[in-house]
This record gives C-alpha cells, sequence and structure tokens, in this order.
C-alpha cells in the first residue's frame, strides 16, 4: 500500500506540472537574455549589452545563415556574449566570454527568443545502457503557446532560421541536398543536382598544372552515403561554373544600381551595430572600476588585508578598461576606414562595372556563392551527347542550357602512349614512368610521369596491363607456381632470389610472375647449398626492371 500510495502521489504531482505547464505558467529557468520580474512574469534583461548582443546574434545569423559564420563574426569583432552562472557563490551573475557554437546554436533553436512558451521538448527514456534523451519534432511538444512573453525575434523569422538551420545540417545528413557557402570556387556548391539520381553533387578539387590554383568537379556518389553506388556522373566544374557566370552577369545587369544600394545601408547598420556594442563594452568595463574604486576607498585603512585585495581588485579593473578602450578605438578605425575607402569604392564599382568585379580574383569565392543562393533555387546536372543544365529561380521560373563536351586539354600524345605500349612489355609501371622521365617525355598533365599515371593513360587508351602481356605469354603465379612443385610460397620465392626459377616483375609492389620451368623443374636436393647449385641464367629484362624501379 505505501509503495502505492506513492506511485499516486507521483502521478498526482506529475499531473499537476503537465496543468501548470499547460497554461503556460510553470516557472523554468531561462536563457540567458530573459529574467522573471516581482511578479513572476518572463520580461527582457533590463542589461542593455545583454539584449544588444542577443540581438546582434540574430542579425548575424539573418545575414550569414550560418551558426558557425556567427561566431566567426563575433570573434572577427572581438565582442563577447553573456552567460547567466546558476551555482555556486555568483549564482545570477553575468559572465562575459567568447562565443561558442554550441552557445550559438542553443540560442537559435530555442523557441523562448521567439515569445513561445514550450515545454516537452525532449523525451528522456530509461534503458539498461542508462538514460537517453532524444529531440522531439514541433507536433510532438507537449506545450506550444505563442505570444506568451516578449521575444527578441516573431515566431515567423524563428520558424524561418528553423529551416535555415536544417539545410545547413542536410550537408551531413543522408539526403545532402543543400550546405552553406563554403571558402572553395565552386560556384555552385550545395546547389549542384545530379540528373540521374537526384541526389546532391559533392565537390572535388583537382590543383590544374601550370596554374597552380584549385579546380572544381561535381560528383555523384550514388543516391546516399551510407548506402554508396556507383558514380553516377562527373562533371567537370570549371566548365559550368564559367557558363553560370555568364548567366548571373545576364540576369545582375539590371538590377545592380538596387543592390548596390541595399548593399551600402546593410553594411553601415551593421557597423553602427558593432560600434554600439563595442561602446557598452566599455561602459560595463569603467562601471567595474569605478565599482572598484569606490569599494576601496570604504575600506578601512589600517585592515591591511582587505585593502591590499581590493587594490590589486582595482588595478585589475583599470587594465582590463584601459584594454576595452584601445580595442574600441582600434577597431573602430579599422571599420571607419575600410567602409569609407575600400567598400565604398568597390560599392560603387558594382553599380557603374559588375561584370569586371565579378571577374576580379580578388573577389571572394563565398561572396560570389552567396550572391548565387539568392537568384539560383538549384542547378540539375545532366551528362549526355550534351551537357544539358536545368536552372531553377527561387520565383519558380526555368531555364535549360545545353553546352557541348568539354574537351579534355590534358591528352597525351599519341607517340608517348606508343612508347607506353612498347615499354609495358619489359617494364612495371613505375619504371616505365622512370625511363620517360629520364628520356625527357613530358605527359599531357604537364607533370612528371609516375605508376598510378601510366596505369591510368593504360586505361584510358585500353592498352594491355604488364599482367595481361605476361599471363599471355603463360606464366604463373606465386601460387600456381607453389602448387606445380609441391611446396610452400616462400620456398618459391628463396628459389627465385637465389637464380633457379625466373621471374618477371609485374607490378610496383614487388610481386612477380614466374616462367614455366617446363618438364624438367628443379628439385629438392637436400644436404647441398642453395649457392652450391647451379644456377639458371638470369633473364636481362629482369635485372633491367630491378634496375629501373
Amino acid at each position: 500500500m505505501s509503495e502505492a500510495e506513492l506511485h499516486v502521489m507521483q502521478a498526482r504531482m506529475r499531473g499537476g506540472l503537465l496543468s501548470k505547464a499547460r497554461r503556460g505558467e510553470l516557472h523554468v529557468p531561462l536563457p540567458i537574455g530573459f529574467l522573471y520580474d516581482a511578479q513572476g512574469q518572463v520580461a527582457l534583461d533590463p542589461d542593455q549589452q545583454v539584449q544588444q548582443s542577443i540581438h546582434f546574434l540574430f542579425q548575424s545569423f539573418r545575414r550569414l545563415g550560418s551558426a558557425c559564420a556567427i561566431v566567426k563574426a563575433f570573434r572577427e569583432a572581438k565582442l563577447l556574449f553573456p552567460r547567466r552562472l546558476r551555482d555556486g557563490p555568483r549564482d545570477g551573475g553575468l559572465l562575459w566570454e567568447k562565443l561558442g557554437l554550441t552557445q550559438a546554436l542553443f540560442v537559435l533553436h530555442n523557441p523562448r527568443y521567439a515569445g513561445a512558451f514550450v515545454y516537452g521538448r525532449t523525451r528522456t527514456r530509461r534503458t539498461l545502457d542508462g538514460f537517453h534523451q532524444n529531440q522531439l519534432p514541433q507536433e510532438e511538444w507537449h506545450t506550444l503557446l505563442t505570444g506568451a512573453h516578449p521575444g527578441y525575434i516573431a515566431w515567423e523569422e524563428y520558424q524561418e532560421n528553423q529551416r535555415r538551420l536544417r539545410e545547413n545540417a542536410h550537408a551531413l545528413g543522408p539526403e545532402r541536398r543543400k550546405s552553406p557557402p563554403r571558402e572553395g570556387p565552386a560556384l555552385l556548391q550545395g546547389l549542384a543536382i545530379c540528373g540521374v539520381c537526384g541526389g546532391r553533387m559533392k565537390v572535388t578539387y583537382h590543383v590544374r598544372a601550370g596554374h597552380g590554383r584549385s579546380v572544381p568537379d561535381y560528383v555523384c556518389e550514388g543516391r546516399s552515403v551510407d548506402e554508396p553506388q556507383p558514380v553516377c556522373q562527373w562533371i567537370p566544374g570549371a566548365y559550368v561554373d564559367q557558363a553560370m557566370s555568364e548567366l548571373l552577369l545576364e540576369i545582375m545587369t539590371p538590377v545592380a544600381i538596387e543592390i548596390t544600394l541595399a548593399v551600402q545601408q546593410d553594411l553601415q547598420a551593421r557597423s553602427e551595430e558593432v560600434d554600439r556594442l563595442r561602446q557598452e563594452q566599455v561602459e560595463r568595463a569603467r562601471y567595474e572600476a569605478e565599482l572598484a574604486h569606490r569599494r576601496y576607498l570604504r575600506v578601512d585603512p589600517d585592515h591591511r588585508l582587505v585593502a591590499d585585495s581590493l587594490e590589486a581588485d582595482w588595478n585589475q579593473k583599470l587594465c582590463a578598461l584601459k584594454e576595452a578602450q584601445q580595442q574600441y578605438e582600434q577597431q573602430t578605425q579599422k571599420d571607419r576606414l575600410a567602409i569609407d575607402e575600400e567598400l565604398r569604392q568597390r560599392l560603387h564599382m558594382l553599380a557603374t562595372d559588375f561584370p569586371r568585379l565579378w571577374r576580379d580574383p580578388k573577389t571572394p569565392d563565398r561572396e560570389r556563392k552567396r550572391l548565387a543562393r539568392l537568384l539560383l533555387e538549384d542547378v540539375t546536372l545532366i551528362k549526355r551527347e550534351q551537357l544539358l543544365l536545368h536552372i531553377r529561380f527561387p520565383g519558380g521560373a526555368t531555364r535549360t542550357l545545353e553546352l557541348p563536351l568539354p574537351v579534355k586539354a590534358n591528352v597525351t600524345q599519341p607517340s608517348v602512349v606508343a612508347e607506353i605500349d612498347r615499354l609495358l612489355d619489359q617494364y612495371s609501371c613505375q619504371a616505365v614512368a622512370n625511363n620517360l622521365n629520364s628520356r625527357g617525355f613530358v605527359p599531357g598533365y604537364g607533370q612528371r610521369f609516375h605508376g598510378p599515371m601510366i596505369a591510368r593513360i593504360a586505361k584510358d587508351y585500353r592498352l594491355k596491363t604488364r599482367w595481361q602481356r605476361l599471363r599471355g605469354k603463360g606464366m604463373l603465379t606465386l601460387d600456381e607456381m607453389a602448387e606445380r612443385l609441391h611446396m610452400c610460397t616462400e620456398q618459391v620465392k628463396i628459389w627465385r632470389a637465389a637464380g633457379l626459377l625466373r621471374a618477371h616483375l609485374w607490378n610496383d609492389k614487388n610481386e612477380y610472375l614466374y616462367e614455366d620451368p617446363g618438364p624438367n623443374p628443379p628439385q629438392k636436393n637436400k644436404g647441398v647449398k642453395l649457392s652450391e647449385r647451379r644456377l639458371v641464367d638470369r633473364e636481362p629484362l629482369a635485372t633491367s626492371e630491378v634496375g629501373a624501379v
């Protein structure tokens, strides 16, 4: 009966808690930026610096679209983010520290910043392995009351933020549909869709010989990463990006002036917002220094233990104030110069000569991709007799480009291919590469020959491999020779090294194929050393192979 009473009491307490949550009256710990007022209602933190920091975080995400980019923006602006202490002697106090990715994601995912009361976003289950907590979708939350208290953003903006975060996360999930723009030169990174399987195409880079810069390729490796399939398509990215750049230049020309004005206003607003936050950091440091000064003045001068401690704290606050003032002046001067001179000049160029600015190598690739994402929804690539680009714009309009397949510039000369075909009769791939390099031959790739390149050229031009050539002559593998002589493979290697068997190197891993010993193969002769037995004549080819390798 006692156990039953405890169970009923727990159930009634749980029911009361859920009922209170359903009405939005349940008091739970609030995230940074919110406090309970004297009436127990949720209100914004009265500290203006805290509010401005949170507003700047949401504005940065609205502009950059990535949580990692928000962290980078805070670091570049040398701004700190608040954190409320929950326990210890400073319980409830504010701590300013560098913004981390986990904290940024917590703020972006928390619906309380949109003024909503939420309960039951997670579900905890107890198993034999311990407790496991799972995030629930929004439709499974126990309680969701929008407009329950003041917030920093609207509920519609919160929903839009969640959509953008899900799209960013798709870069790592099985769908891999979209991803935020990165630093690479691939213009369609995150926008290219495979026209064969419908999956998102990933980007690979290679360095073009003679230029030293990264060149993208769009590759589809199958329907998902977890269940890999054969490669659907491999499309040269530089060729596609050039066609898309010309299309974007055609689209952007009529609206260049409007975009210039919008960008200029956005830059000015960002500069003013960052400058205001830096000013608040200086004011906070000045307040803490003055507070430490007043504490020091109120202490009894004869109580030196306390006076020394307060004096050290005052000196520390003065140093922090001086550092904050210097940092504010330096950053303000740097931002003013950047906006007044360089950026204003570039914005003027954008309005007057957008094509030249787009093709300027100093323009960051990430900025080009951000602009492309404003104008493009996605691009479907199909490689057949022609290269088809099905372009979809955000407004629903579509456009199709038909491009001829690009001609390979890295073509090996026929004379070099013929020489490789001749040398493969005698040498392994690496030995062929060493032979060609010593004689001054140059591949179409503009680099020196090496073993994998020889194997790739032989495959591209459908040349017989070294293995096929030797096997065509009736040579035996190591296991076949061991079976023929009725001995282990290690003994076969010993006999080959001693010269009792003729072998030819067939790859660059020191593996051999053996000549058939005929009707009179070497026999085991106990009591006679291998060095005293008559050695067969070594094949001159094998000696030359070893020297070449």
